[in-house]
């Protein structure tokens, strides 16, 4: 089945219904998926609306064509709305249907009824979930949102009303409005709850669900007017019967029973009334009695609280004091609560009577809760005044007899504690006392100060005793006053003296401060001073290694700025000396006898000296060695340029060479005896060269000899040289092997000179290495045709083309 979308809300108020309503809408959606539900709907919806259709006399009998004109669904509103409608069209064509239709809508909206996705088309044209939930929005609105149960409302005040009424029946638990309902017994139970004569409950069964629901179908319709709207085989067959329908139905018994609830109410009113009446004559009698009462009980006691009558002794003030606590404590305390509880109960009775619409309770005169309470007011002060007097007499009495013990426990606790005190202020132990011992002796005197201080309370206390006890007249105000004096003078001594012990501390720990100053400014500057000078020893002393002349010169400038140094690092060395020289002035001047040694360094000015002393004849010393590297790096310089322009000479050549023989061997032109005359000339040549390269070896030999193990000025090193010398002899002497060989060959087989250049031109693919054509991929081929010739060492001798 299609599903349709309605959406009603009220605008009424009341938020909690248009949330119901939302949530309403919420599962009808899905209910009107299940045809069983569609069937109930239809038949309850239509007995619903003939129930007041016909009090027009009229009624429908299809609820989807019977509204299709819009006439009937106009007079349904007016019937339940008690209002009257706008004219109907009574025409019969379609516009007309639906202008009846859209004025009916209009109405139902015009409540506070939101209507979304139903439209007068879709009722005009009979569809018949949209004219379900059309009158469902009805029901909800004129049936069962106005139902208020214990401030809840519409569903779930109808919902509560039932489980009210239904709570004292057996089998009955009213918890929704569809499987609660199944058996019948929750029909019979609000039946026989308002008309028990129609049903004899005690005789129903839950297992015959027919007979329970049909039984009360019958009796609604025939004692309580109200239509049959549901088929007990619905019912029961359908596993969850519709919601709607229930609802709608048990609406109807809801508005049936209505007018006997309110007379039930207007009885229980009735008696209520009389029973707070008689309940007010009470509380009014009771305050009466509990208010004089408590009048009297004031007049009596507050005479006795007024009566300031000393007594002469402490056992009788004790006495006094006894009582009074005892009324305190036993008398009192119900007499409060009674006062509270009358003006509770006076304020209960005036809150209850305005209620009740009743005058407002006037007590008898003098009774009134303000006369009551001035009463009490002055029972209060007179309390305060007697306790107040109670207790002053008692300090009073007690007071002569604690003073003068008092006197003396304090006095005996202060001389014992004063006691040395003077011996100990005029020591004079800081005179030998190091910085740390003067501190610990400042910081001990500080304490002392501070509990000096602290008795100051007590001297205070002893006098104060003292000019009491003598206004008070005490008998041996004498010996007290003799006493007193004696501590106060004491007293004034100890303050004397502290304070000059103070200054004296003070002053010495001043003057060891600024040694301590001293020594701590020596420490500062002698370590890093000392630490510069081991680094300068170090430095000076360190071996050094150049290849360079450049490096040496860089060596000698950073010595020389070392020794720019050296006058500033003296004037500090004057100044660390000057501040242990101050140190011995001051120990001088003020004889001071304490031993002093410097905790802030193990550095001493001898140590200094000594350092200072062997850095400046390293300084020389460096000087000399840097200068002597100098000129040796001079003579490895020139040894460098005298080889580098030699080498540069030779290699050149001997590539050359290289070239020439290479380009003679692969010429194919000329004959084998043209290029056998220019081998030779080019061997001749070769061998004519080798005193140049003699003389390379020994410029090289003394270059070892030096230690001088690179040359910047030339690429060409000595066994670039030699390999490249030993190339060529080899090439040379290859390449006329192979021309003698091509001769032999020639001439043996009688080779034409045609064939043989043929046969060169094969050869030469192989033979067209020269010194600078040489590549990694071809060298492994040359490494090892020179090997098999014996002209490069041996296969486990290291040489790469670059050597070429």
């Amino acid at each position: 089945m299609t599903q349709i979308e309605t959406t009603v809300h009220y605008d009424n108020g009341f938020g909690d219904e248009e949330d119901y309503m939302i949530q309403e809408d919420e599962w009808d959606r899905d209910m009107l998926l299940d045809p069983a539900w569609e069937k109930q709907q239809r038949k309850t919806f239509t007995a619903w609306c003939n129930s007041h259709l016909r009090k027009a006399e009229t009624q429908i009998e299809n609820i989807e064509d019977d509204f299709r004109n819009g006439l009937k669904l106009m007079l349904l509103l007016e019937i339940i709305s008690g209002e009257r409608l706008p004219k109907p069209d009574r025409g019969k064509m379609r516009f007309h249907k639906i202008a009846n239709v859209n004025k009916a809508l209009d109405f139902i909206t015009s409540k506070g009824v939101k209507l979304v996705s139903i439209g007068a088309e879709e009722i005009v044209d009979g569809n018949i979930k949209m004219t379900l939930g059309m009158i469902w929005t009805i029901i909800l609105r004129f049936a069962i949102q106005d139902i208020s149960v214990e401030e809840t409302s519409a569903k779930e005040g109808l919902l509560l009303w039932c489980q009210r009424k239904t709570a004292p029946y057996r089998n009955v638990n009213v918890q929704n409005f569809h499987i609660s309902w199944k058996d019948g017994l929750a029909f019979c139970a609000l039946i026989h709850r308002h008309r028990p004569d129609l049903i004899d409950y005690a005789k129903l069964n839950k297992d015959d669900p027919m007979g329970n629901l049909n039984l009360a179908f019958e009796i609604a319709e025939k004692h309580l007017d109200i239509p049959k709207m549901l088929d007990a085989e619905d019912i029961i067959n359908t596993p969850k019967p519709d919601e709607r329908a229930i609802m709608t139905y048990v609406s109807c018994f809801y508005h049936a029973f209505a007018g006997a609830e309110q007379a039930e109410t207007a009885a229980n009113r009735i008696c209520k009334v009389l029973d707070v009446n008689q309940e007010n004559e009470k509380l009014m009698e009771e305050y009466e009695r509990l208010a004089s009462e408590l009048l009297e009980w004031i007049r009596r006691t507050t005479p006795w609280l007024e009566n300031r009558a000393a007594e002469k002794t402490m056992v009788e003030m004790q006495r006094k004091l006894e009582d009074f606590r005892d009324y305190r404590r036993m008398h009192k305390p119900p007499k409060v609560q009674e006062k509270c509880q009358l003006e509770i109960s006076f304020n209960t009775l005036q809150t209850k009577l305005r209620i009740s619409n009743r005058p407002a309770f006037m007590p008898s005169e003098g009774k009134m809760v303000s006369d009551i309470a001035s009463a009490w007011q002055g029972l209060e002060g007179a309390e305060k005044g007697y306790e107040e007097w109670i207790l002053t007499e008692i300090r009073r009495l007690e007071r002569l007899d604690h003073l003068a013990e008092k006197f003396c426990q304090k006095a005996t606790t202060h001389e014992t504690w004063a006691s040395g005190k003077e011996l100990i202020l005029s020591q004079k132990d800081y005179e030998t006392a190091t910085l740390t011992e003067v501190r610990a002796l400042l910081r001990k005197h500080e304490a002392f100060e501070s509990d000096l201080a602290a008795h100051q309370d007590r001297v205070e206390q002893i006098a104060a005793i003292a000019q009491e006890l003598n206004e008070l007249d005490y008998h041996g105000v004498a010996s007290v006053n003799k006493r007193c004096q004696s501590i106060c003078d004491l007293w004034d001594q100890l303050g004397t003296l502290t304070q000059k012990r103070r200054e004296a501390l003070e002053r010495t720990e001043k003057l060891l401060e600024t040694i301590d100053q001293l020594f701590l400014e020596f420490a500062k500057r002698s370590a890093p001073f000392n630490n510069w000078m081991e680094g300068a020893m170090e430095d000076l002393q360190d071996m050094f290694i150049v290849h360079t002349i450049d490096e040496v010169q860089s060596l000698i400038s950073a010595h020389e700025q070392f020794k720019a140094t050296l006058p500033e690092a003296d004037g500090e060395r004057q100044a660390i000396l000057g501040i242990h020289n101050e140190v011995q002035k001051i120990s001088q001047s003020y004889g001071i006898k304490a031993n002093l040694l410097n905790l802030y360094s193990t550095i001493t000015t001898e140590e200094l000296l000594a350092k200072w002393d062997k850095v400046k004849k390293l300084v020389p010393q460096r000087e000399g060695s840097l200068q002597e590297e100098l000129a040796r790096q001079h003579t490895n310089e020139r040894l460098r340029r005298l080889f580098a322009t030699q080498a540069n000479l030779i290699g050149p050549w001997i590539q050359t060479r290289m070239e020439e023989i290479g380009h003679c061997s692969l010429e194919v032109g000329g004959t084998l005896e043209d290029q056998m005359t220019q081998l030779k000339q080019f061997e001749h040549i070769i061998v004519t060269y080798k005193p140049n390269i003699d003389k390379l070896e020994g410029d090289h030999q003394h270059i070892q000899e030096s230690l001088v193990f690179d040359n910047k000025h030339t690429n060409y090193t000595m066994e670039h040289i030699r390999v490249g010398w030993e190339l060529l002899l080899t090439t040379i002497a290859r390449t006329i092997n192979e021309i003698e060989t091509q001769i032999l060959t020639r001439d043996a087989k009688g080779i034409s000179q045609e064939q043989m250049h043929e046969f060169r031109s094969s050869f030469n693919h192989f033979d067209r290495w020269t010194l600078a054509c040489v590549t990694q991929e071809n060298w492994e081929e040359i490494k090892t045709c020179l090997i098999s010739l014996g002209h490069v060492g041996n296969e486990h001798q290291v040489l790469t083309p670059t050597d070429l």
